[in-house]
């Protein structure tokens, strides 16, 4: 029983912190919605992911090689030019990754594209309507799929030992329902404060680009493949997680030495003007 409990408590962990780039796309993604549907979109988005979560994991349990072995129509390539051989896993991660780099792409182009920033808030909540809202929420269902793959997977491995499959498939139910609670307490709060701190939306569509990188090289990986002789390997989580360290503290500095040159040139034109 202690060894369940504690099998369920490394779970609620493990989706916890594979959990956090999830909940940046939620919150980015969710500003796309009118501004009165925001709230609605998250929770609704959250909640069918939650549910599509326990259907996902009864599939891979029940199917999970079929997603691990070779499609032997994907699978070949060219002498000295590259070598695959896609599974469906490795498909679905690339197509994931690929979504969220193009997303962060055209969100980082629209921002320093956009010359009135609060203008184009405005335009954006009176131009979208409640069709944009669904597909506001299919977006944050289908990429929250696509995140929750891997850490699934994780899961099976770690109720291996869990000798009852029904028993297991329980545990790992509880631990994506408790997580998905945890997602629906903090993706309200997170939206909040990029609203509130505007310049950390750069930093959240870094933080968006290099995941996508983290989960296209993952596929690559997956698929064992090969361009010129050399094997894609994945980026590790704890690369992952050391790049998004260096972001975040190379942000807030920037941000302090930035407010602290302001503050100078500030003091240097009160000067002049005293001279004056």
């Amino acid at each position: 029983m202690l060894g369940i409990i504690f099998t369920l408590l490394m779970l609620v962990l493990l989706q916890a912190v594979l959990g956090f780039d999830n909940l940046l796309y939620i919150s980015l993604e969710s500003k796309k919605a009118p501004q009165i549907d925001q709230k609605r979109v998250r929770k609704v988005g959250i909640l069918i992911a939650i549910a599509l979560r326990i259907v996902l994991l009864f599939v891979l349990v029940s199917l999970i090689g079929y997603f691990q072995e070779p499609f032997s129509f994907l699978s070949g390539g060219i002498d000295g030019v590259a070598h695959f051989a896609f599974n469906g896993h490795s498909l679905i991660v690339l197509a994931g990754g690929a979504f969220i780099i193009y997303t962060a792409i055209k969100e980082i182009w629209h921002m320093i594209s956009t010359h009135d920033l609060s203008h184009d808030v405005e335009g954006e909540d009176k131009g979208r309507g409640k069709k944009s809202s669904n597909a506001v929420i299919v977006s944050i269902v289908l990429m929250n799929l696509v995140f929750s793959f891997d850490s699934i997977l994780a899961a099976i491995g770690l109720t291996s030992e869990i000798e009852n499959s029904s028993t297991a498939f329980i545990v790992m139910a509880i631990a994506i329902v408790i997580s998905g609670l945890l997602m629906l307490f903090l993706a309200d709060r997170i939206s909040v404060f990029l609203a509130k701190n505007r310049m950390y939306e750069v930093l959240g569509l870094f933080i968006l680009f290099i995941v996508g990188i983290m989960l296209v090289t993952e596929g690559g990986h997956l698929a064992h493949l090969e361009l010129f002789g050399n094997p894609i390997e994945s980026m590790s989580k704890t690369t992952f997680y050391f790049v998004i360290a260096i972001l975040v503290i190379t942000d807030i500095v920037q941000g302090r030495y930035q407010k602290k040159i302001i503050a100078q040139e500030a003091r240097e034109e009160l000067h002049e003007g005293e001279d004056k």
